[in-house]
């Protein structure tokens, strides 16, 4: 089994009895999830498209009308990723007009603002990102503040610097 957040969400459907597929660049080696080479294809394969990808130009906008119609009108829309990769405009006309049965959203393109139209709708999931809420990510971030102060004061390089 891989490392990474994608494939625990991945490992946790199973439970659920659930089949597995993914879309990448390419196929992960070891991997024994079905491959789909698009994001297209791979909505028009399943009833729950979860969205796990970094953001960035490469991935803007990744889940667009396209997506949102092959994922259909039994599709669920699930984004913990990051708000750019949604269309939030087209997701918001996919769930208006039936396109797709619902969507949950932790993040938005526009972070903290949370489009009106979206809080109005009744097929749409909205929470807070919370990521980083637990209690062994912010001890982690704690000890790495405390570990960059310790390196700068000691005249050493920082372990994460901030590059401007």
């Amino acid at each position: 089994m891989q490392a990474g957040i994608r494939f625990a969400i991945a490992h946790r459907a199973e439970g659920f009895g659930m089949a597995i597929a993914y879309s990448d660049l390419e196929p992960k080696a070891g991997v024994s999830y079905k491959y789909f080479s698009s994001t297209e294809e791979l909505a028009a394969a399943v009833d729950f498209l979860v969205v796990v990808a970094y953001g960035g130009p490469t991935t803007r906008g990744l889940v667009n009308t396209r997506v949102l119609k092959a994922l259909g009108p039994k599709g669920f829309l699930i984004n913990v990723a990051r708000g750019s990769i949604v269309d939030e405009a087209a997701l918001v006309e996919a769930l208006k007009a039936g396109v797709i049965r619902g969507a949950a959203l932790d993040v938005f393109a526009n972070e903290p603002n949370v489009p009106t139209e979206l809080l109005n709708l009744d097929n749409v999931v909205l929470t807070p990102h919370l990521a980083s809420a637990t209690e062994q990510t912010r001890k982690a971030m704690a000890d790495l503040v405390l570990a960059n102060l310790e390196a700068h004061f000691a005249g050493k390089r920082a372990l994460s610097p901030v590059l401007t």
